[in-house]
This record gives structure tokens, C-alpha cells and sequence, in this order.
């Protein structure tokens, strides 16, 4: 039995088609998950509208856990598509010179400079990222105003 790790690249076969991704037979008897997420660089609403059972793929292995099982990835396996140029005569704003000031924020929040998002995965990162920023914001404010639904608590 040959042992494979993180990093692997190994051939294997769809065995099963799942919402969430596709179970792939690996050398040794193995098997691993390959998730929706890392079928394909562009978005993936159905896993059969790239997928089906029988079929030959190549796929990386991910990660593997403390129950040992296999996370797979088959967008992985190639580097990402080059991100188109923008397009001719397509200005991209800079911002102009001067920081805007006041804003409207309240102080202390910190915003960071907006990114363009590749991908599904870097949009929904990014507004997890953005929503736990609002909610800290929110409890901050929760506790250093006290009890806002009325009545005083002696």
C-alpha cells in the first residue's frame, strides 16, 4: 500500500454525485471528497453539469483530517485561468487625490482597501469578513450603551 499526503496528485474514478460534490475511488482501496467548491475555477451550480459517475479524473489531495478522511480537489490540478485585462477604454477609478473625510462612519472602523473579487469563494470571504466586522461593530455598541429596551435594572 503506497501512502499519499497533501499535495498528492493522483488519477481516480466518480463513484458517487452528491448537492455538495463527488466521491472519487483513489489507488489502495481509498476514497475522498471532492467538494462542490474544487470541482471548477468558474462557479458550479449542479456537480453533474461537470461530473458523472465512471469518469476518469485527476484530482490533488487537500487535506485530510483526523477521521482520515480524503478532502480532493480537481480545479487544482491546473493552475487558475490567467483574469481577463480590462477592458480597453474601461477606466478603473482610483480614487482621485484627496481622503475623504468624515464619511458617515462611525469612529473607530478601520475600512480596508476594496479588492476586486476573483471568484465566488473570494466574494463570500470577503462578506464574511465584512459581516463579523458589522456584528463586532454592533455588540460594541450594544454593551457601551447599556440596555437599550427600557427600564433601569437596580
Amino acid at each position: 500500500m503506497s501512502e499519499f499526503g497533501v499535495g498528492s496528485i493522483l488519477d481516480g474514478k466518480v463513484t458517487g454525485i452528491t448537492k455538495f460534490g463527488a466521491f472519487v475511488a483513489l489507488p489502495d482501496g481509498r476514497s475522498g471528497l471532492v467538494h462542490i467548491s474544487e470541482i471548477a475555477y468558474s462557479y458550479v451550480n449542479e456537480v453533474t453539469d461537470h461530473l458523472h459517475e465512471g469518469q476518469e479524473v485527476r484530482v490533488k489531495v487537500i487535506g485530510i483530517d483526523q477521521s482520515r478522511r480524503i478532502n480532493l480537489s480537481i480545479k487544482q490540478v491546473e493552475p487558475p485561468p490567467a483574469r481577463p485585462a480590462h477592458p480597453a477604454g474601461g477606466e478603473r477609478r482610483s480614487g482621485g487625490g484627496r481622503p475623504r473625510q468624515g464619511g458617515g462612519r462611525p469612529v473607530g472602523f478601520v475600512r480596508q482597501a476594496p479588492k476586486e473579487p476573483t471568484d465566488f469563494e473570494d466574494r463570500l470571504k470577503q462578506f464574511m469578513q465584512s459581516s463579523d466586522s458589522k456584528l463586532s461593530e454592533l455588540h460594541y455598541m450594544e454593551k457601551k450603551g447599556g440596555n437599550r429596551r427600557g427600564g433601569r435594572r437596580s
